[in-house]
């Protein structure tokens, strides 16, 4: 035998199912946060598995317009922006600075 399910009863389960499913939705807003987040050097070098010294090099490139790997100067510090890195990456930027 096949029961109907209440109008009521069906607005509890999708209240139940939303307050599951919240933690997920956030989380990915947070994640966009995460990409957007500046890294040092050390950081920067992890996320794109090379060494510093390679960094330094595209980062010197880039100030003398042979090439167009995306940093932040603040005094002597440099910052790398997750999000423009994978911009860079997604243009192809990285095989041409390899040239």
């Amino acid at each position: 035998m096949r029961t109907q399910l209440e109008p009521d009863d069906i607005q509890a389960i999708a209240q139940a199912v939303m307050e599951m499913i919240r933690p997920m939705l956030q989380d990915n807003g947070q994640h966009e946060e995460a990409e957007d987040a500046l890294l040092t050097i050390e950081e920067a070098a992890r996320f794109l598995n090379t060494s510093k010294g390679q960094i330094y090099q595209w980062v010197n490139n880039s100030q003398h317009g042979l090439g167009t790997f995306p940093y932040h100067k603040a005094g002597k510090l440099l910052r790398f922006s997750k999000s423009e890195i994978l911009k860079w990456m997604r243009n192809g930027k990285r095989r041409q600075e390899g040239r």
